[in-house]
């Protein structure tokens, strides 16, 4: 097996303390120009005050600056981080590094660049502060906005959705989910603007995460469909032809952690499988369903945690790992994400912790995100 690299680790905070910042939107004409009469400062001196005045300006409502209502060509800017920019170009102590700032901001104010893969325009990579790079994720508290339900056992956490989505995935691009469970893939794709499949084996399950996709507003006009089934064995180049598709452009999965929650009495849901050969058995089928449908070149997401079983753990996460490689996907990343609480362990963390004492164990509190491309 080839050797698996783990990112930097960096801590993430929720908490969303400070409010959004003020959006700014400016005529990309104007501001272009003021930019480049920036560059033509001769020195040092001469280019801190026009940064002063050009500060002026920006924070001026009736400024020319500003785009006017219904103006086409425009480029909105958070004003904390435009004003930022202006600042560090004024604290450069040579012409020529204070130049090379310049130069930047004009190429973020001029040009959108993108990678294939994603709508992140590269040229202002800075204010993407909250799309996450690092592989320990430590977050806070689930994202219960709009219709989000966290009364379900099996749903993860919105942001997980919405992170890989919005790094692999471009607006209108088509997103699978195997096992869809309350719908909160399709719910972020709807936000997102990424049309979405959804697969639920439980019935009841389904209808009620289309009643709450349904009442989630539907502002980029995309498709989002659940539909009852198995993901070993559904028919995902039917459903796709009905939307004049012929693949997906990431697929996510977020199966049972095997038996730790039993979701229904189905002998088809992973929940019951007889055994841990039989869970990873029934996880290749759903793979090789899925895949085939899965473009070259883009991305499959793997959520699942670990099991304690008769006195060892059982490296559940690891184990699927490999059965998704055997079917020649390269593992891209490893991410390890906590959580602080479950519903099966709410407000019992006294007594979770003296099992852990006389059981001579750790207690969970992460889970994987493992990251996939298909070669």
């Amino acid at each position: 097996m080839q050797d698996v690299v783990i990112e930097d680790l960096k801590l993430f905070d929720d908490d969303g303390a400070e409010g959004p910042d003020e959006i700014l939107a400016f005529s990309r004409t104007v501001l272009v120009d003021r930019l480049h009469q920036l560059l033509g400062s001769t020195s040092i001196q001469g280019l801190r005050h026009a940064i002063g005045d050009l500060k002026e300006q920006l924070r001026a409502p009736d400024s020319d600056l500003r785009a006017p209502t219904g103006e086409v060509d425009t480029v909105d800017f958070e004003k904390t981080h435009i004003l930022d920019e202006l600042d560090q170009i004024a604290a450069a102590r040579t012409l020529e590094r204070a130049r090379y700032y310049v130069e930047r901001l004009f190429k973020s104010v001029a040009e959108v660049r993108t990678s294939p893969i994603n709508d992140i325009n590269l040229n202002r990579w800075k204010e993407y502060g909250d799309i996450y790079t690092d592989s320990l994720w430590i977050v806070k508290r689930r994202d219960n906005s709009g219709v989000h339900n966290a009364g379900y056992w099996g749903n993860f956490i919105p942001q997980i959705p919405n992170q890989m989505m919005r790094r692999y995935t471009k607006k209108g691009d088509w997103v699978l989910d195997t096992f869809a469970g309350l719908g909160t893939t399709l719910i972020e794709g709807q936000r997102l603007g990424r049309n979405t499949i959804g697969i639920e084996l439980q019935p009841d399950v389904g209808e009620r995460a289309r009643r709450l996709v349904a009442s989630e507003p539907n502002l980029h006009s995309i498709v989002t469909e659940l539909v009852i089934g198995d993901s070993t064995t559904v028919g995902y180049g039917d459903i796709l032809r009905r939307h004049g598709q012929r693949s997906v452009q990431l697929v996510v999965m977020h199966p049972p952690y095997f038996d730790i929650i039993k979701f229904s009495d189905d002998p088809r849901d992973l929940s019951n499988a007889a055994s841990v050969d039989a869970f990873l058995l029934q996880m290749g089928r759903a793979v090789d369903n899925a895949a085939q449908w899965l473009d070259h070149g883009r991305f499959l997401v793997l959520v699942i945690g670990d099991k304690y079983e008769k006195g060892q753990w059982l490296p559940l996460g690891f184990l699927t790992m490999n059965e998704i490689m055997k079917r020649g996907f390269l593992l891209k990343s490893i991410i390890v994400k906590n959580f602080e609480e479950t519903t099966g362990k709410r407000n019992q963390a006294e007594l979770w912790r003296y099992r852990a004492l006389v059981g001579g164990f750790y207690i969970f509190k992460h889970e994987y995100i493992f990251v996939f491309i298909k070669r």
